[in-house]
């Protein structure tokens, strides 16, 4: 071992390979500061003072905007720094001072009146919030304590589980189901755009755990011959919004019981679940579809890691977001796991279809 150690230190003899090697380490250990830099900018409404400036700010026109103290302009743009090398924002020279813009990152925390279709501010809140983080500083005792294995990392860090936690504490509940409504919005407008074959002859749809409806609204606003219903617990059908004639809103569990429809959308489900329950509400999704040539399917939208676009950003953002959902103990699955647990749930059959670039369309089929 000793002689092993001693090989692997001298293949670090070069100066230039420990200067390297050091840097990498400080760049990893310093990851978290992208996503807190990004956190601050939701919260301080950067966005916001640009677009209210006309698109273009000046570190002094923000600081009007967003109300900073006097004390704080030096380290205001510390922090534009930071989200500029970054790409959320952009830079530019103008006239010897740094003028601030717009990117296609920056343009998704504009909050606006609230119903602007591509917003994702409350996602932000919600991805990377204290409560979450702190879940991941304890994996380790959730991996290698005996009496921390039955429980998620959220309830090794917090002493409940996280839906626990948003169904006690409203302002986080509704900061969480703002942020699956402004989800579903995006995605829902990029299905109908690029994929919305997969609703084709379809009359009847049931949203499985589809929170206000987001989702459903977008796909009876675009095919009104499609009668929608959202099954979720009875507390968040409650509060659902009674907007739109054609959808139908359902209390329940859907371990339970899901209402007979030609087709069962689940979106952003699955991953939250092991593989036994997977299968569980698969089979009750089952028992509410029609028959396949009668047209019964079950649409889900989801990640399958190492499908869709081969660039970088999406492939990683894969895989980090399979670590992220360890702290409710779920998980993104690979192609082959998905097989499994359609066939273990009873389906004949799927497809695959690759449309939101880290996230896919799978239809599966009894």
């Amino acid at each position: 071992m000793a002689q092993r150690v001693q090989e692997e230190d001298e293949q670090m003899t070069s100066t230039d390979d420990l200067i390297q090697a050091e840097i990498e380490l400080y760049h990893h250990c310093f990851a978290f500061i992208k996503s807190t830099a990004l956190r601050a900018a939701t919260d301080l409404c950067i966005s916001d003072a640009i677009h209210r400036n006309g698109g273009a700010a000046t570190l002094s026109d923000l600081a009007l905007n967003i109300g900073l103290h006097p004390t704080k302009l030096s380290h205001l743009r510390r922090l534009m720094r930071v989200l500029t090398v970054s790409g959320i924002f952009a830079v530019e020279d103008h006239n010897g001072e740094a003028m601030y813009t717009l990117t296609r990152v920056s343009r998704l925390l504009l909050n606006g009146d609230g119903e602007r279709t591509h917003a994702l501010s409350h996602l932000v809140r919600v991805l990377v919030n204290p409560l979450t983080v702190a879940s991941h500083f304890s994996i380790h005792e959730w991996f290698t304590i005996e009496q921390a294995a039955a429980m998620t990392p959220f309830e090794v860090a917090h002493g409940c589980t996280r839906w626990e936690m948003i169904a006690n504490d409203a302002k986080d509940g509704s900061v969480f189901n703002t942020a699956m409504v402004e989800d579903s919005r995006v995605a829902m407008d990029i299905i109908l755009k690029e994929s919305c074959g997969v609703f084709q002859g379809i009359s009847s749809l049931v949203d499985v755990g589809g929170g206000h409806g987001a989702a459903a609204a977008a796909i009876a606003t675009a095919f009104p011959n499609i009668k929608c219903t959202v099954l979720d617990l009875p507390h968040i059908v409650a509060e659902a919004p009674t907007t739109h004639s054609n959808i139908q809103f359902v209390g329940g569990d859907f371990f339970e019981f899901i209402p007979a429809a030609d087709v069962v959308l689940l979106k952003y489900i699955l991953h939250a679940w092991q593989d036994d329950d997977c299968v569980k509400i698969l089979r009750r999704c089952k028992e509410a579809i029609l028959a396949r040539d009668a047209g019964g399917k079950v649409i889900i939208i989801e990640v399958v890691v190492g499908i869709g676009s081969k660039e970088i950003v999406p492939k990683e953002m894969q895989i980090l977001f399979d670590v992220f959902m360890m702290y409710v103990d779920g998980i993104e699955r690979e192609e082959h796991e998905w097989k499994k647990i359609f066939l273990e749930a009873g389906f004949s059959d799927y497809k695959i279809t690759p449309v939101l670039g880290a996230r896919s369309i799978i239809e599966v089929y009894p």
